[in-house]
C-alpha cells in the first residue's frame, strides 16, 4: 500500500465517477483503476460498486475511505512537523456546533496562519454529522458538549466511532433572549416563566432526537417550539417573536448583536463543553492553535 494509492481512492470516493477522478488527478483512467483494483486486493475488500452511472462506496469501501483519510492526513502532519518537502498549504477544518466562541477561535488561527494561500474549512453543522466528520477525518477537531441528559448515549457513540472527548469548560445553564424581552428584567429565569414563549432549537436531520439536541432543554416540555438551521435565522426570532433558546451563556456581541442577552436558568444541570478527536491520532498545528484559542475564548472556570 502506497500513499499515491490512498490518495487516488480518496479522489474516486469523493467524485464517484472514476473518469472525472482521473481527470482531477491528470492520469489516464485505466492506470487509476488499476490502482484501485491493487488496493482493494490488498485489503482484501470490494471498495465501490461500480455501474454505468459512476462508483457507490461499500460498507467496507466507507470505512477505507476513513483509514485513508486519517493516514493521508496524518502524513502531511508529520511531513510539516519536520519541515519535509514543498511548502504546503495551510489546510484544517473543524465541525462544531453553533458556537460563537468555536468561530471566534478560527478566526484567530487564521489570522496567526495568514498566508497567501491556505484552505480552511469550518463546518456550523448538526451533532450527527459531527461525529461523522470527525470520525471520517473530514475534520481533526469536533465541538460539542456533554450533560446529564446526553452524555450516556454519546458517549456509547464516541466508542463505537473510535472517538474522543476532551473537556474545556464547564457551563451553567443559561436562556438567550432580546434585551427587549418581557424576561429581560429577571436576573434567573425559571422553566415555568418561559412557558408562554418560542422555544428555538437547531433542527438535527434525521438523527433530530434529544440526544443529539444542542439544547439540553426537551421540547417536548414547551408548547411552542420553532426548529431552524442557522444562528442567524434563529437569533432573528428570538428579536422578532420574543422567543428564547438554551445554551451555555457563552455570547459574543461582535457576532451576535447587542439585541441578545444571556440570562442564568434556574435548573440544577451543567454543560460539559469540549473538542472531539479521532484516538491516536496527532494533531496538526492548526489544530492545536484552535484548541488553545476555544480555551482563550471560553471564560476562566
Amino acid at each position: 500500500m502506497k500513499l499515491q494509492q490512498l490518495e487516488y481512492f480518496v479522489k474516486v470516493a469523493e467524485c464517484g465517477n472514476l473518469t472525472e477522478a482521473a481527470n482531477q488527478l491528470f492520469i489516464a483512467q485505466p492506470s487509476l483503476s488499476n490502482a484501485i483494483h491493487k488496493l482493494e486486493k490488498e485489503m482484501g475488500i470490494v471498495a465501490f460498486l461500480r455501474s454505468n452511472k459512476g462508483v457507490v462506496l461499500t460498507h467496507e469501501g466507507e470505512e477505507l475511505l476513513s483509514f485513508s483519510r486519517m493516514l493521508l492526513e496524518q502524513a502531511d502532519i508529520m511531513k510539516d512537523h519536520f519541515g519535509a518537502g514543498r511548502a504546503r498549504t495551510p489546510k484544517f477544518s473543524v465541525s462544531c456546533q453553533h458556537y460563537s466562541f468555536a468561530v471566534n477561535a478560527f478566526v484567530d488561527v487564521i489570522q496567526e496562519y495568514d498566508a497567501d494561500h491556505y484552505s480552511f474549512i469550518l463546518r456550523e453543522t448538526q451533532t450527527g454529522e459531527i461525529l461523522d466528520d470527525v470520525a471520517e477525518g473530514k475534520s481533526e477537531v469536533g465541538v460539542l458538549y456533554l450533560s446529564e441528559s446526553n452524555e450516556e448515549v454519546l458517549s456509547k457513540m464516541f466508542k463505537k466511532r473510535g472517538l474522543t472527548f476532551e473537556e474545556l469548560y464547564i457551563a451553567s445553564p443559561h436562556v438567550f433572549i432580546c434585551k427587549d424581552h418581557p424576561l429581560a428584567a429577571e436576573e434567573s429565569i425559571t422553566m415555568e416563566q418561559l412557558m408562554p414563549y418560542p422555544y428555538l432549537v437547531f433542527e438535527q436531520g434525521e438523527r433530530n432526537s434529544f440526544y443529539y439536541a444542542e439544547e439540553f432543554l426537551n421540547m417536548l416540555d414547551f408548547p411552542k417550539t420553532i426548529q431552524v438551521r442557522d444562528r442567524a435565522t434563529l437569533f432573528n426570532l428570538v428579536i422578532g417573536l420574543n422567543g428564547f433558546t438554551a445554551s451555555s451563556g457563552v455570547i459574543d456581541q461582535k457576532l451576535n448583536g447587542e439585541g441578545i442577552i444571556a440570562r442564568p436558568l434556574a435548573v440544577q444541570r451543567t454543560m460539559r463543553i469540549g473538542i472531539i478527536r479521532k484516538k491516536n491520532i496527532l494533531f496538526s498545528k492548526y489544530a492545536k492553535s484552535y484548541i488553545a484559542a476555544l480555551r482563550k475564548a471560553l471564560p476562566i472556570a
